[in-house]
């Protein structure tokens, strides 16, 4: 099971930009800050972007982004890039990014899909980080925050909460679901919310890592119980948990994602994309 960590997927492979991952910092802190280098936040405060600056959110592959990244300034990665020119994307990008280089260097990786309670006393933002084995454990970093900015180790997050653990929660009647979303002045939260979290959690575990906005599918609350029982189960290390969550997704026709998601962007972007 560890082996298929190490190995890129089709969203995470550099492809022809792959050297110049080679030439990040191995240390996780300096290279999560050299991932910081490379994207900004579409709702990075201060800075708006729209038309096909805000449309590189949907870039949606690394070697995209780096390709992206590569037309304003060709060279290597380590290279200062003014925030405002870094390719616009979101924490998914973040994470992506960090996988894609540690996987290139033969380090089990992959993206968790939850939530952050870490920006707000009050609200539980939905988030993707990377998690990465260091031989001893799965470490969850969050490449997106600048350790200056924290009261806490963005390369060890273990606050992270991930859908299958808010799902959970919720179904338990441990949390209020209606804080836990896109953002508290939006509608995007509550069950339904958690509920596809989940089904993302699901896709990133294997391999399919899509983007928050992509949707594809049809999950059940039942479907949700059970696949969050198996999340839960495997990231304590239970391998037959591990396998059966494989087998449910690849075998299951509404929950695997076969060939398009429907992408509803923040960009405007509202159609069927091939993946």
């Amino acid at each position: 099971m560890m082996q298929r960590y190490r190995e890129q997927t089709r969203f995470s492979d550099p492809g022809e930009f792959g050297e110049l991952l080679d030439d990040l910092p191995e240390d996780l802190p300096s290279l999560m800050a050299a991932v910081r280098n490379l994207v900004v936040h579409y709702r990075c405060a201060g800075l708006t972007f729209s038309g096909d600056r805000l449309g590189e959110i949907d870039a949606r592959w690394v070697s995209r982004i780096l390709r992206l990244d590569q037309s304003r300034f060709p060279g290597p990665l380590t290279a200062p890039r003014p925030q405002a020119e870094r390719v616009v994307g979101c924490c998914r990008d973040y994470a992506i990014l960090t996988v894609s280089t540690l996987r290139r260097r033969g380090v089990p990786a992959r993206t968790r899909v939850g939530f952050a309670p870490y920006f707000a006393e009050d609200w539980n933002y939905d988030h993707i980080v990377a998690e990465y084995w260091n031989g001893t454990r799965w470490v969850m970093a969050d490449a997106q925050l600048d350790p200056a900015d924290v009261p806490f180790d963005p390369a060890d997050v273990p606050q992270f909460i991930t859908a299958a653990q808010a799902w959970t929660a919720h179904r338990r009647g441990i949390i209020d679901a209606d804080r836990y979303g896109v953002d508290p002045h939006l509608p995007f939260r509550g069950h339904q919310y958690l509920l596809d979290a989940v089904l993302l959690e699901v896709a990133h575990r294997n391999g399919d890592e899509v983007l928050l906005w992509d949707q594809w599918g049809a999950i059940t609350d039942r479907t949700a119980d059970n696949l969050a029982e198996l999340l839960l189960s495997a990231d304590r290390g239970d391998a037959a948990a591990e396998r059966a969550l494989t087998e449910r997704y690849r075998t299951d026709p509404n929950l695997r994602l076969d060939g398009r998601v429907h992408c509803l962007s923040p960009s405007g972007f509202d159609g069927w994309v091939k993946v």
